[in-house]
């Protein structure tokens, strides 16, 4: 899935940290990086800023359906997202 524009990069993390599986981000080379390693979250905030304020493109793949849903619904700016879910 491709998500555009996200101003609040703190928020999207947030929603990122509870996602109960792999949520990973596809560069533009085909690359694909884990978006909850600590590491990857600082290399993604520092090349994808194109102007400081804002993500303008980026491509996730979620493997955990719960998990989509919950990114979907952070994309279409819905209030609630689904907190984590014990297994």
């Amino acid at each position: 899935m491709k998500l555009y524009n996200i101003k609040n990069t703190e928020e999207f993390f947030k929603v990122i940290d509870q996602c109960n599986g792999t949520v990973e981000l596809v560069s533009k080379e085909g690359d694909r990086l884990n978006l909850k390693s600590q590491l990857t979250k600082y290399i993604t905030v520092t090349n994808l800023f194109t102007d400081e304020s804002m993500i303008s493109e980026m491509e996730l793949v979620a493997y955990d359906p719960k998990d989509a849903e919950r990114l979907m619904q952070y994309m279409f700016g819905t209030d609630k997202y689904p907190g984590p879910t014990t297994p």
